[in-house]
């Protein structure tokens, strides 16, 4: 019962630690729209202007940045760039970025020195059981965030794969109609929220910033990493090659996903009763022996005694 309230209380510093990270981000731009305004006048006061901005940029921004440098100096070649495509496929969640989760990953590690005391002193547990406490509360404060991002980009690839037949299927419409492909997907993003369409919304942002077509659906493909996402784009790139029917396609590659949808769902009920056999048999037997064989224990117990 106290792991779980010590996982509870971590859990909630840790949102409370992200909140107060992106919450500055709403305020700048508040900022940032009244500074566009034409009647108005910024102070020309140099301080007046710094203290313009929000805590965060003007406090926390710095401190991460020192930070996060001071931790590149103790991490193999690479890893910041890992962490920014790991971010990347999560879509970013609460606003964090590289420097910021290197943040929390330092606080983590560090947080090493606090939990023997809270284990040890605070929560007065003995030898073994505080060491035991000790290592899993760190375990959670250095491995959370990644254990959390993870579970972001799951999401966020499941969110993809599942609505990506119905945005095709407006596409096929929107085709048909007789627009073009960016104009449909264009009038589609509008109509179908979320990850896909924030991702077709910054591909379209590519092409009209001068890359081509190709190049945009490639590095769409690289940021998402979804299966039936990459079976539409290499389809896509065969039809510009080729020539083919852009709307006979996207009338084939709707079908196609929608039987992708239609198994992943089968898949996922058929892995139910497996993932149920853990708790039936930790949970929900233990509890149905006492209420059935406890009785009768007892009664075999008082016979024996008389």
């Amino acid at each position: 019962m106290l792991l779980i309230v010590v996982a509870g209380m971590f859990a909630a510093v840790l949102v409370a630690v992200i909140v107060f990270l992106s919450a500055g981000d709403e305020r700048r731009d508040v900022r940032e729209a009244l500074r566009n305004l034409a009647d108005y006048e910024l102070p020309s006061n140099m301080r007046e202007q710094e203290m313009l901005k929000s805590i965060q940029e003007r406090v926390v921004a710095p401190f991460i940045a020192k930070l996060s440098a001071l931790f590149d100096r103790f991490t193999p070649a690479g890893y910041k760039q890992t962490v920014r495509e790991r971010l990347v496929k999560a879509g970013s969640p609460a606003g964090l970025d590289a420097d910021r989760f290197m943040t929390l990953k330092v606080f983590g590690a560090l947080s090493i020195v606090f939990w023997p005391y809270f284990a040890f002193k605070l929560a007065g547990l003995g030898g073994f059981y505080g060491m035991i406490v000790t290592g899993l509360l760190w375990g959670i404060s250095f491995f959370g965030p990644d254990v959390w991002v993870q579970r972001k980009t799951d999401q966020r690839q499941y969110d993809i794969a599942t609505r990506l037949p119905d945005v095709l299927d407006l596409l096929v419409i929107s085709v048909e109609a007789g627009l073009g492909f960016e104009q449909a997907i264009d009038r589609t993003v509008d109509a179908v929220p979320g990850a896909l369409a924030d991702e077709f919304r910054r591909m379209l942002q590519e092409t009209r910033m001068g890359t081509t077509r190709a190049e945009a659906l490639r590095a769409m493909d690289e940021r998402c990493q979804v299966p039936e996402l990459r079976s539409f784009i290499l389809a896509m790139l065969q039809a510009d090659t080729f020539g083919v029917s852009i709307g006979r396609m996207l009338r084939q590659q709707a079908d196609d996903m929608r039987i992708r949808r239609r198994q992943r769902a089968q898949e996922q009920a058929q892995k139910a009763p497996v993932k149920m056999l853990f708790p039936l048999i930790f949970c929900i037997f233990p509890s149905l022996f006492v209420v059935i064989l406890g009785p009768a224990a007892l009664q075999i117990t008082k016979s024996g005694l008389t």
